[in-house]
């Protein structure tokens, strides 16, 4: 999937600005999708204008600069299915957190530590949030199925990680103890 085919699926369920489109892909429900951001989204959405997929219409803010909103047309809305209907593309999963662990063993246990205990709570609030879309998202089937989904996902990484981590720290590089002061 393509940043193109990402901003039709977020214009399929309604009006939005570009701002809002790349706050579906950092914070909502399209984060665990395609990475997109504006410097990607705006060009899309022009090509997609151009291509009378999308409509725009400017609407006046009080003390604010105009904003463009984004329709979707019903040639878009074709043009999504079809999309859809492609073959798709290998899932790519990449994490930062991977490759800090792969090299553990070079880093005192103490970092090792904090890193673990860091990235176990942000994974924890990241599958919170999941849990949250499901109350306030998961309107139809297809929608809650993707939710359970990624729950579950991330569930099995969370366990991994509370069940392993005390590995990853015991890998890592013990730092000499300082000698007491005679």
């Amino acid at each position: 999937m393509n940043v193109r085919t990402l901003c039709l699926s977020i214009l399929y369920n309604g009006d939005a600005t570009g701002y809002e489109i790349r706050r579906q892909c950092t914070d909502g429900e399209c984060a665990y999708f395609v990475e997109a951001s504006f410097g990607s989204i705006y060009p899309a959405l022009a090509k997609l204008e151009d291509d009378g997929l999308v409509t725009s219409r400017s609407e006046t803010q009080d003390g604010k600069p105009t904003k463009k909103i984004y329709s979707i047309t019903e040639a878009g809305r074709l043009a999504f299915v079809h999309h859809l209907s492609e073959p798709l593309a290998p899932n790519m999963f990449r994490s930062p957190f991977l490759l800090f662990a792969r090299y553990a063993h070079l880093l005192p246990q103490e970092l090792v530590e904090e890193r673990v205990t860091d990235f176990l709570n942000e994974f924890t609030n990241k599958r919170e949030m999941l849990d949250g879309f499901l109350g306030e998202h998961g309107t139809n089937a297809a929608e809650t199925w993707v939710i359970n989904y990624g729950r579950a996902m991330m569930e099995v990484a969370e366990n991994h990680l509370r069940s392993h981590m005390h590995e990853l720290i015991t890998m890592a590089r013990a730092e000499p103890k300082k000698e007491a002061a005679e």
